[in-house]
């Protein structure tokens, strides 16, 4: 059995939006993986890595100190950490590796419906509520900008009706949420997606070739996330003779296409999913 040094640890979000698309990835990626009884690991049976399941904001942490390996966590808690250790005068000891397509978000400035907005200037002399401090603090920073930013640690949203701030800056998915408290979305500070981040510690040869494995995988499966694959027979120019067409398609097949492929003449036309690709 490998000891816990030669296994590859990667920290992944205990519960929220990344946690069953993280976990499924990696399943689809071969491994197959039993949780521990106090549901805070999942084992690797077939392979030599382990997810440890934590809060998102501590995965930088966890990687930067060499605890783990890899992390799945989103591009928002990456750049909050990193921008906080620069601001206390370290270097966060993690590097992003891979975006993973999924998780998709935005940091985003919103403010009370009604509120002029005519851009960074708008925000001078006000009061921003927000859990990213570093974030907003570096945007304030590079446009000049005078502000009062007030820590939220959550329900962020409600802090204007609070009358604790005139902003706020926090993420937004579908805006719902903005609207159900009467807040307009006016400036993105951060487009976000779940990303992979390496330690920046040595791994040793045989941890980073299944480090190298695992990211090659990882690419074979988001490749053909909506691909298809697609199975014709087509005739030859100037006789009747027939060939087989195969083909991966990386968008979506319409019925209308295959109709137009059928009236030009190809037969047995067959749809499926693909599941893997290695190029």
């Amino acid at each position: 059995m490998d000891s816990p040094e030669q296994r590859i640890k990667i920290a992944v979000q205990k519960t929220g939006r990344l946690t069953d698309h993280s976990v499924e990835l990696l399943e689809r990626c071969g491994l197959t993986l039993t949780k521990s009884k106090d549901q805070l690991i999942y084992y690797g049976e077939n392979m030599p890595i382990d997810l440890l399941l934590v809060r998102d904001d501590d995965i930088p942490g966890l990687v930067s100190e060499d605890i783990c390996d890899l992390g799945i966590v989103g591009l928002n808690v990456v750049e909050e950490k990193r921008l906080n250790l620069e601001a206390g005068g370290n270097a966060g000891l993690f590097k992003q590796i891979y975006e993973l397509d999924f998780g998709h978000c935005r940091l985003a400035l919103a403010a009370p419906e009604g509120t002029e907005y005519s851009g960074p200037e708008s925000l001078e002399k006000s009061r921003i509520a927000t859990s990213y401090i570093g974030i907003l603090s570096n945007y304030l920073n590079k446009n000049n900008i005078d502000a009062e930013t007030v820590y939220f640690s959550g329900a962020v949203e409600i802090a204007p009706k609070l009358g604790r701030a005139d902003f706020i800056c926090d993420l937004v998915s579908t805006g719902s949420t903005l609207k159900a408290n009467g807040l307009t979305e006016v400036e993105v500070l951060l487009e976000s997606e779940a990303v992979v981040i390496q330690t920046q510690a040595p791994l040793g040869a045989d941890k980073q070739a299944l480090v190298d494995k695992i990211l090659q995988r990882l690419d074979g499966v988001l490749q053909v996330r909506e691909s298809k694959y697609i199975m014709l027979h087509a005739p030859r120019s100037g006789n009747d003779e027939k060939v087989a067409v195969h083909a991966v398609c990386r968008e979506t097949v319409f019925w209308e296409t295959l109709e137009n492929l059928k009236a030009a003449g190809a037969s047995s036309l067959l749809v499926l999913p693909v599941e893997k690709m290695l190029a």
